[in-house]
């Protein structure tokens, strides 16, 4: 053996050494461990977390959090809570351990589902409307008696406003054929409008449709639905998430996770605020989601299966999509993308 062919072992001894006491070094002194090894909990059940201490360090405390909030301990290492008013879906339960005038962070992944499966809804057709079959709705929205509605598509997208009674189109916006518009929702004398895919929406004056301003997305991955409740504004985008938008800036400030009593679900697309509740079409299902806002349980579904089968039958007929509900007179509308027909609708419980 040549002194270069030693040198080049002693090094890589050395990096091996080095790079092993480094890891070492990064390993945690402490884990969390959930009674019954538990990971899924649901609304009414207790978390119950300690600590691992397998090298016996002297604990000074610790604090937990469920994301950033706070949990009280029931000790200086034990976490005894109650799921209530918690967000439902995915978490992570975080300890912070100090000891020795130092800290450690560290997490456990766990999900909260709600405590009873979704309602079964039907519905009751209560009258039909003609609509312009070539809309390839996104959102629909009334005040009043006058109906709002953006489709999409590249090179088809618009913002329009309708005469609901005759289908008439009042007013049509076409939008930049770069963008796939997506929904809408109305607050005050402002229409606020998604993109699907170009991380950004824009702001439309009520009376005349003209663009006033637009805004971007930060945190949501893409732009589907909207709705809101007067002062908040909710936003989905695909995920399991429906977002909390600052109405200011339409910059996300929270989110709720969309869950029954065990499944996160996703692909929420228009949206509408009804009494208390997001009612959501899931995309490429037959059927309205009734969601709590509050904590993103699924409360509800309503089946729309054979709605579709009642519309002209021909080659661009998509999905359900289109939510809208007249306030005034406790209405709730319905229809599809390319559906020739707007549905009245009452809901069986």
């Amino acid at each position: 053996m040549n002194n270069r062919n030693l040198f080049v072992i002693i090094v890589l001894c050395f990096l091996t050494f080095a790079c092993g006491s480094n890891a070492d070094a990064k390993k945690k002194q402490f884990s969390i461990k959930i009674d019954g090894d538990k990971s899924k909990f649901k609304l009414g059940e207790t978390v119950k977390a300690s600590i691992l201490n397998p090298k016996k360090i002297e604990i000074d405390s610790v604090t937990y959090f469920f994301e950033d909030t706070k949990l009280t301990t029931t000790d200086k290492t034990l976490l005894v809570e109650k799921i209530d008013d918690e967000r439902l879906g995915k978490h992570l339960l975080k300890a912070i351990v100090y000891f020795d005038g130092k800290e450690e962070d560290i997490y456990k992944k766990i999900t909260f589902y709600n405590n009873k499966p979704p309602k079964l809804y039907k519905y009751k057709i209560i009258a039909e409307y003609p609509h312009d079959q070539t809309a390839f709705t996104q959102g629909l929205e009334f005040v009043g008696d006058t109906l709002y509605e953006s489709t999409g598509k590249n090179g088809f997208s618009s913002l329009r406003k309708v005469n609901y009674t005759t289908g008439e189109v009042l007013i049509k916006k076409d939008i930049d054929k770069k963008y796939f518009a997506e929904g809408i929702t109305i607050i005050k004398d402002n229409i606020y409008q998604l993109t699907w895919q170009s991380k950004e929406g824009f702001i439309y004056n009520l009376s005349s449709l003209d663009k006033t301003g637009g805004f971007t997305y930060n945190k949501s991955k893409e732009g589907w639905g909207l709705c809101n409740d007067g002062t908040h504004i909710y936003k989905s985008d695909g995920t399991e998430k429906i977002w909390v938008l600052d109405p200011k800036d339409l910059s996300e400030k929270s989110y709720i996770e969309v869950t029954t009593h065990n499944k996160v679900k996703s692909k929420f697309n228009e949206l509408e605020w009804i009494d208390g509740k997001i009612y959501a079409n899931t995309w490429q299902k037959d059927g309205i989601a009734i969601i709590n806002p509050k904590n993103g349980a699924l409360e509800a579904v309503i089946n729309l299966s054979g709605l579709r089968e009642k519309v002209s039958q021909h080659e661009n007929l998509d999905v359900l999509n289109g939510i809208a509900y007249k306030k005034d007179t406790k209405q709730l509308f319905v229809t599809g993308k390319n559906w020739d027909k707007l549905f009245e609708i009452e809901i069986i419980k």
